[in-house]
This record gives structure tokens, C-alpha cells and sequence, in this order.
């Protein structure tokens, strides 16, 4: 198990064909070897899996990343679920770059987006 940055960016839509590198989300999760999240590392760091959506236009959001039953969400205020953003079988994606993962954004909307990085997390000197 290893702890990873990953950067997501919006992908094509209906409304942006080209998609929009502004518009994404930054987390911190553990994958397994295989690229999978690993819930039982999650567990174990659950306090250090950040993330930070941005959109043009807004203050960027941070929260973090919760593992509820099998799925998995982003949750910016503890103990309100209205504001959860739950990740579309996020228990089954491969986590690599130019894959995609489905988001279910606070507006209710599902919108796909590029998996543009991942890094293992950088430990502070």
C-alpha cells in the first residue's frame, strides 16, 4: 500500500467538448499494487486522505476522502451528507493516468473526469 497524490481534471462533456483542466479534484488515497484503493489502508490513514476540488470562479473546497460500505465519497463537512460527492464504483477503477472516473458533483450531476497524475505523497523534511 502506498499513499498517492491523484489529480483529476473535468473530461469532454456536452458543454466542454475539450473538457477543463480548471475544474478537478486533488486527493490523497492509498492503491494497491494493482492500482485499486485499498480500504484497509485507508483505515490506517484515513486522517491524511485530503481533498481539494477547484472550479473556475470559487474558492477551492477541501474535505475529505471517506470509504462508506463500498463506495467511496468526498465529504466536506463531517456529519452533512448533502454535501458528499460520492465517486462512481471507485471500489472497482483502476487508478492510473489517462483513465477516467465518474464523480457525482454537488449539484447532483455525474461528470466525468481524466485521471491526469499520480504521485506517491511527498514526505516533509
Amino acid at each position: 500500500m502506498s499513499l498517492m497524490t491523484i489529480r483529476l481534471e473535468l473530461g469532454r462533456t456536452r458543454e466542454l467538448p475539450e473538457g477543463d483542466p480548471r475544474h478537478g479534484y486533488e486527493f490523497i488515497a492509498p492503491l494497491d499494487r494493482q492500482g485499486h484503493l485499498d480500504a484497509a489502508g485507508w483505515r490506517a490513514e484515513k486522517d491524511r486522505c485530503l481533498v481539494r476540488s477547484f472550479r473556475p470562479g470559487e474558492e477551492p473546497r477541501t474535505g475529505k476522502l471517506r470509504h462508506v460500505g463500498q463506495g467511496w465519497r468526498f465529504d466536506y463537512v463531517p456529519n452533512d451528507p448533502d454535501d458528499d460527492e460520492p465517486l462512481f464504483k471507485l471500489d472497482r477503477h483502476v487508478i492510473a493516468p489517462s483513465l477516467y472516473l465518474t464523480v457525482k458533483e454537488e449539484d447532483g450531476e455525474q461528470r466525468p473526469f481524466k485521471i491526469v497524475s499520480v504521485q506517491p505523497v511527498r514526505v516533509a523534511a
